[in-house]
């Protein structure tokens, strides 16, 4: 397998020749030696690249880990697409055009060459650190978090002091002498993630938006080519991240960084595998090279203020700030999942305006929102802005739940770990699938729905699950991940993995994940069918429902592992309580049904009112006979917590129409009138139709009609009902021809028949509590803890902080959330407390609807401290 790949020797031969053959495409040089004497080789490539060093470039990076063989092989086979394909490749031609890419395809050699030649899976370079043990990890020897340690013989241990090592001393010098480069990929093995820069703070970057949508858009190129989606994961925080590495030193120059882990394996087959990840890569690599010149400083200025200006059910009103500019538009993405490409199948807009409505949403639903300027003359666009997460109002009928299992109902059970299992459940991960160690293992997630009534209609559910470690999944498109609802009543212990092993399954939710679709740092989803929904509801009168996660059980020969770990949120493991396992579910309830009869009718003629029948048509002189109704609705609930979900009005003529013209009947809801005199009705003010229009044919048997009101109808009964105020219509005919004496009808007032105006409701409150008040902020123990008051309001349900680093939230959804219980205090316990912020306290009730928000600027003076 060894030797289908490059020697160091072959590809430095291989670009020197390549520099000679095509002088204007490929330039090379040597950026310094290691300790065994070898050249560092950088390629810079573009089109008259004598011109190169004035150009936006994209730095790559290979193989800085010996056994990581992917980066050379990668960046010897892009050259090699690049020469055969520049002038036949439009996309790459204008990148290369606009753009310089500075290629290092090994920078570390010696290691390289070690693991080739010796001892495969050598980490580190071949420093001989004089006590019997060799090797710097370079990845921990830049400056930027260098962590000293005298634990030589570790596989990450990260030099006497930072750039000791020659090769890490030869990127730097390179890099600080090349301020054109504004994007820096370095690959390495393995995981298939992204991995962006950090600044070892657990709080959101200015940029942080922008390197995850690179990201994302080059997984997008990767996606069309074999399928296989990448993870985007900035890992944990703070003291989790790893410290001392490029990437953080090129993110500490303003350069646009991420380490891109590719494949399974270190060194994985060639012609099954590698070959496999090069072809994914190619055209991923050509769209980073395209976004240099969007990073440079030559290009727009990035949109400020982008922030939601309005929402409602169906629609959402965006706005930001940005300097008038003839050449700029903007371009508008929106994605229902987040860290998900900006391209063309995402671009929802382009636009002028600071301003845009995004309109035909759903419901209740999460939308993420991207913006970027755009010059048009210069074909630039500037970096992306901090995205901005909304969620929708829910519809008139609909509440909504999130649910989270409770510390001691959520773990995973293995095969070889049985006495340990109880003590895994609210303080480990999830590991889901089958190791060496380990055994099988299944995840175990218990949630009480005891919050949702018991005859609850679902109309949507969606079980969530955040990836955050796939390096345990070693094996290329092998094993599928899949949850299921098991039958509590075959479990009496959650914690013993032969019961859970053999627990009765009911039904499995949605798809499986296949290993290619596992994505670390992106939350994994099943959307329940209508079917799965049923299920669920059946489990709403046990108030609880059980779910086991499993992946593959077996292991081929020779391999030792395919397992992923998820976050539970809990324990020193988790992320945080907004990465535990959720359960969302949107439902509504059976209505209510009241009948309504008509407090008054009248038929209504030109010369008379006649009281109690209801008479519609022409009369002998060809003048229109009106029929009125009118209803109360005081019998109705509270008008603040009763939303009328459905209305209609049923009548039942006595009589037919005698002639064969077209005569029609419709019901007209109308403001009430000051008399039923003839001139009142005549001179009306409408307010909508209800229902169809009914005609000769319809009236021929004396059937029930049914006028059905609309939303709009349902919004104007329910504003009488806050106005304590009856409800009108009007029965009138129409006829193209000239009719007389053509009348129907219809049953009286004291009659069972008589009309009726029917209402279906719902009790749900409509309008948010009154916010929280006196929002603070101080200093505990190194944590900033916030306190508030909360309204006294017999409907409060809680409140829900919310962390913004650049604005102030609009909605609960717009950063990072905090807290949410019922509570008057919190703690951030990975903000930043060197670092200005906003936060916001919204209270909510059991819909729920969410107040305004209370808003908190926490910023730092001069000295340090907060204010």
């Amino acid at each position: 397998m060894k030797n289908q790949y490059k020697s160091y020797q072959e590809s430095v031969d291989f670009l020197k020749e390549c520099a000679k053959e095509y002088p204007h495409l490929i330039k090379i040089q040597n950026i310094g030696t290691t300790w065994e004497g070898r050249d560092i080789i950088l390629a810079t490539v573009s089109l008259d690249v004598e011109y190169a060093d004035l150009k936006p470039a994209l730095l790559y990076t290979g193989t800085i880990h010996a056994r990581e063989w992917i980066g050379n092989e990668l960046a010897i086979e892009f050259i090699k697409y690049v020469i055969e394909n520049y002038k036949k490749n439009p996309l790459l031609s204008s990148a290369l055009i606009r753009n310089t890419l500075y290629m290092v395809p090994c920078l570390n050699p010696d290691g390289f060459e070690y693991s080739r030649n010796h001892f495969a899976f050598w980490r580190k370079n071949r420093r001989d650190n004089k006590d019997g043990t060799f090797g710097v990890d370079l990845n921990r020897n830049f400056s930027v978090g260098f962590v000293k340690s005298t634990n030589t013989s570790s596989n990450v241990y990260g030099g006497p002091y930072p750039f000791s090592e020659p090769e890490t001393r030869a990127i730097k010098e390179f890099v600080d002498s090349h301020p054109n480069i504004t994007v820096a990929l370095d690959y390495h093995s393995q995981g298939n993630v992204f991995f962006p820069a950090h600044k070892f703070r657990h709080e959101a970057e200015l940029d942080g938006t922008d390197i995850n949508i690179l990201c994302a858009n080059m997984n997008y190129e990767i996606m069309k080519v074999t399928g296989r989606e990448y993870g985007i994961h900035r890992g944990k925080p703070p003291t989790k991240l790893i410290s001392g590495s490029g990437r953080e030193y090129y993110y500490s120059k303003g350069i646009a960084a991420a380490v891109v882990e590719v494949g399974t394996r270190n060194i994985p087959d060639y012609m099954q595998n590698m070959s496999e990840n090069i072809h994914e890569h190619i055209p991923a690599l050509i769209y980073a090279l395209n976004e240099a010149k969007n990073h440079s400083k030559s290009a727009p200025k990035m949109v400020e203020n982008f922030t939601v200006e309005r929402i409602d059910t169906d629609c959402v009103e965006l706005v930001w700030e940005y300097e008038n500019d003839k050449d700029i538009y903007f371009e508008i993405y929106r994605n229902k999942r987040n860290k998900q490409p900006c391209r063309e199948n995402s671009l929802i807009a382009v636009t002028k305006d600071t301003k845009y409505i995004d309109k035909e949403l759903e419901s209740g639903t999460e939308y993420y929102y991207y913006i970027r300027a755009y010059d048009r003359t210069n074909n630039v666009k500037s970096r992306f802005s901090p995205k901005l997460r909304i969620k929708t109002l829910l519809d008139r009928d609909e509440f909504s739940r999130t649910i989270f299992p409770l510390p001691k109902k959520v773990g995973y059970v293995g095969e070889f770990t049985k006495e340990q299992n109880r003590s895994h459940f609210g303080k480990n991960s999830l590991f889901i699938g089958v190791n060496k160690s380990k055994g099988i293992c299944y995840g175990v997630m218990e949630f009480d729905l005891s919050s949702i009534p018991k005859n609850a209609i679902i109309k949507y559910a969606r079980l969530s699950l955040y990836p955050m470690n796939r390096v345990g999944v070693k094996i290329e498109k092998y094993g599928e991940w899949a949850i299921s609802f098991i039958d509590e009543e075959s479990v009496s212990d959650i914690t013993d993995f032969d019961e859970i092993h053999n627990a009765k399954s009911i039904e499995t939710l949605g798809d499986t994940i296949k290993s290619e679709k596992l994505t670390q740092g992106i939350w994994s989803h099943w959307n329940l069918n209508a079917f799965e929904r049923k299920i669920l509801a059946d489990h709403l009168e046990k108030q609880k429902v059980l779910f086991k996660v499993e992946g593959p059980t077996k292991l081929p020969l020779g391999r030792d592992s395919q397992m992923m770990q998820f976050d539970i949120g809990y324990g020193k493991f988790g992320g945080g309580i907004h990465y535990r396992p959720n359960l969302e579910i949107k439902y509504t309830i059976p209505p209510t049904k009241i009948e309504l009869k008509p407090i008054k009718l009248s038929s209504i003629y030109t010369d008379n009112v006649v009281h109690n029948e209801l008479k519609a048509g022409f009369d002998e002189n060809k003048n229109k006979i009106y029929g009125y109704m009118e209803f109360d609705l005081s019998s109705l609930p509270d008008p603040d917590k009763t939303v009328i979900v459905n209305a209609y009005i049923v009548m039942q003529n006595k009589n037919k129409l005698t002639t064969k013209k077209d005569v029609r009947f419709n019901i007209e809801f109308i403001d009430k009138v000051d008399s039923d005199s003839y001139e009142a009705i005549k001179n009306r003010k409408s307010i909508e139709y209800v229902g169809y229009d009914i005609g000769r044919d319809d009236l021929t048997s004396n059937k029930k009609h049914f006028f059905i009101f609309d939303t709009y109808s349902m919004l104007e009964l329910e504003k009488l009902h806050e106005e304590d105020k009856t409800a009108s219509f009007i029965v009138k005919a129409t006829s193209l021809e000239t009719s007389s004496n053509q009348t129907v009808d219809w049953y009286s007032k004291d009659d069972e028949k008589a009309p009726s105006l029917v209402i279906e409701y719902i009790p749900k409150r409509k309008k948010p509590l009154e916010k929280a008040k006196n929002l603070k902020a101080s200093l505990e123990n190194g944590m900033i803890k916030l306190t508030w008051e909360n309204p006294k309001d017999k409907d409060f349900v809680g409140a829900y902080v919310v962390r913004n680093r650049f604005h102030p939230p609009k909605t609960p959804f717009d950063g990072v959330k905090l807290y949410a219980g019922k509570d008057n205090y919190t703690y951030d316990n990975f903000g930043t407390p060197e670092i200005g912020k906003y936060y916001a306290v919204f209270v909510y009730d059991n819909v729920p609807n969410y107040s305004e928000p209370e808003i908190l600027a926490y910023k730092i003076e001069n000295d340090g401290k907060s204010k």
